[in-house]
């Protein structure tokens, strides 16, 4: 644990998959669908786990060199990701999951005073709809997607941009995530990251990554920063 003072927190970024919401399902269907498409054999929910948490340029790729044992040319990609936008923009927000005590604390966190911000690698046409169906939407001062800016975490640039955009300083914010590149992201933009052992981390601990404090469950935040 962290012997970091949170009394000086005001802003709390979060990442989306793995982290507020369990999408391998919509994920893993969209990715079957588009293989489908293809002429490709499907791939199982565990692969596409293991696959998520870089943006859907990433997932695609990871998912076509598996079925054809090399890399995809760059044309095929390009038709790839076609087929995979159309496919998970009709499954993206059917019956998505929160976690346990997401809804609660968020909810507790805003009441505290805290501003929150979502930056997720998922492209930002998805996000509006699943934060609607989820309930998540009136939580957040400002959300982010993969595409919004010319970069995505690992890099610093969203989470400095967050920062900026709501006039709080990145040493008064942390960073919630349950990957590598949320903890890396936070650390090269100077702030403080909460690392969660659920969730998306190509099979990795995220202890590994080490983020400044590492919890089991989402509500634990709020111990956090009491």
């Amino acid at each position: 644990m962290s012997n970091i003072d949170t009394r000086h927190i005001k802003l709390i970024q979060f990442d989306l998959d793995g982290t507020l919401i369990d999408s391998v399902a919509q994920l893993w269907q969209a990715v079957n669908l588009m293989l489908a498409e293809l002429g490709h054999p499907q791939v199982t929910e565990q692969e596409v786990r293991l696959w998520v948490g870089n943006g859907a340029d990433m997932l695609v790729q990871r998912a076509l060199t598996a079925v054809l044992t090399r890399p995809p040319t760059p044309s095929l990609h390009q038709q790839a990701r076609g087929l995979f936008d159309n496919a998970y923009q009709s499954v993206a927000s059917h019956q998505v999951v929160l976690y346990p005590g997401v809804i609660d604390t968020l909810e507790q966190l805003k009441a505290a005073g805290y501003t929150l911000a979502l930056v997720t690698n998922k492209p930002y046409g998805f996000v509006p709809d699943i934060l609607a169906k989820t309930g998540l939407a009136p939580y957040f001062s400002l959300s982010l997607g993969g595409d919004s800016l010319a970069d995505k975490k690992p890099s610093p640039v969203p989470l400095l941009h967050v920062c900026h955009t709501l006039n709080i300083a990145p040493e008064h914010s942390i960073m919630v995530g349950d990957s590598e590149n949320d903890i890396l992201a936070a650390q090269t933009a100077g702030m403080a990251s909460v690392g969660l052992t659920y969730g998306y981390n190509y099979g990795k601990s995220i202890a590994d990554s080490q983020p400044n404090w590492v919890i089991n469950q989402f509500s634990e935040l709020l111990d956090l920063l009491k």
